[in-house]
């Protein structure tokens, strides 16, 4: 479900926004709208069209076709003006820095491109190091920072000039726990002061901080909604039981494996499947389903631990999306698209090359 914004109130915009490399179609005709002020999430398997997607909007490629403004800069122009350059902030998947330039000085770097100088720079980089968490570490050489305050210092570095429109491209995937978490805590902390766009496939995150999100896959948009209406019209109700047993976890395994077949066959269960000791069971009606649910285990006599009804997460609705073609119906919804099947990328062909 695309919302509708007024242009004052849509950071980005792309109409039928297309992309090739040779005989590849790498983006295929998108249509988004990102609305000012929000956190969102750009979510696709590999291949998809994510990075494709962030180096047009960021005027690091040029559109085979189709228009697209950020910050209200048509991007197709934008190397001409420098206007967008001036308005936006990008952290890289794999930023590389000097190691012997130390991490203020690399803000004030960012800043002075920026255009700040003397006591407004000196003053915007204090403020800077301070939110994102480093202003100790300021004054150490870069080569002796973690992957986690490298990540925060390119934030900083990114958001330094007050960007209207922050992307920031896969900032978590190769932080620990602790680092994954400053990182997110920095993203919460930017919410309404910039639009951020979170490129990533740690889907956990995205359900953390973004509340909307536009699903790729193979160069094509599958759908584009608030998260908790994504969720709401494509998660199907969902019951997981928790098989009981004495510790012996190969035989409640085999319990579990059983008390599925039987479950799949019952009426208004949609799909059940073993997960190890445990059982997850989706439905059409929850209402209806949990009765049956109940005189189902009754007549099989499994003990059990647990029954609950649980919260569909995001996770399962990428994968339900992503895995299969999304009905004539659902496609005719406003916001989404069936996949094209698209063919592999040839031998040779780098879909991050400019061309």
């Amino acid at each position: 479900m695309t919302e509708t914004s007024s242009p004052a109130a849509t950071a980005i915009s792309a109409r039928a926004l297309t992309k090739r490399f040779g005989d590849v179609l790498a983006l295929d005709g998108l249509d988004l709208d990102v609305p000012a002020g929000s956190v969102f999430g750009l979510l696709g398997p590999n291949g998809a069209g994510k990075t494709t997607t962030l180096r047009l909007l960021l005027g690091l490629a040029h559109p085979t076709a189709g228009e697209a403004t950020v910050a209200g800069v048509d991007i197709r122009r934008s190397g001409d003006t420098g206007a967008l350059g001036s308005r936006i902030g990008y952290l890289d998947q794999a930023p590389r820095y000097y190691g012997w330039m130390k991490g203020r000085e690399l803000v004030e770097m960012a800043g002075r491109l920026h255009g700040l100088r003397g006591a407004a720079l000196r003053s915007r980089v204090s403020e800077v190091l301070e939110l994102v968490g480093i202003a100790d570490a300021g004054g150490r050489r870069i080569g002796g920072y973690s992957g986690g305050m490298r990540q925060r210092l390119g934030i900083g570095a990114a958001v330094v000039g007050r960007p209207a429109v922050l992307f920031l491209d896969e900032p978590v995937s190769s932080l620990d726990p602790e680092g994954r978490r400053d990182v997110l805590e920095i993203v919460e902390r930017l919410r309404g002061t910039a639009t951020v766009v979170l490129s990533t496939h740690v889907l956990t995150d995205v359900e953390r901080v973004c509340d909307r999100v536009a699903i790729l896959d193979r160069g094509r948009l599958v759908v584009a909604s608030p998260l908790e209406d994504l969720i709401g019209r494509y998660a199907p109700p969902t019951f997981r039981i928790e098989v009981a047993g004495d510790g012996d976890d190969a035989r409640r395994a085999e319990d579990a494996r059983r008390l599925a077949g039987i479950l799949a066959a019952t009426d208004g269960v949609t799909d059940a499947r073993a997960e190890g000791p445990a059982v997850t069971v989706r439905v059409a009606d929850p209402d209806a389903a949990s009765t049956r649910i109940l005189a189902a285990l009754a007549a099989a006599a499994v003990p059990i631990d647990a029954l609950a009804r649980v919260r569909p997460t995001l996770e399962d609705v990428f994968l339900d999306l992503v895995g299969r073609r999304i009905s004539p119906e659902e496609a005719a919804l406003p916001g989404a698209r069936p996949p094209a099947a698209g063919p592999a990328w040839p031998a040779g062909i780098d879909p991050g090359r400019r061309r």
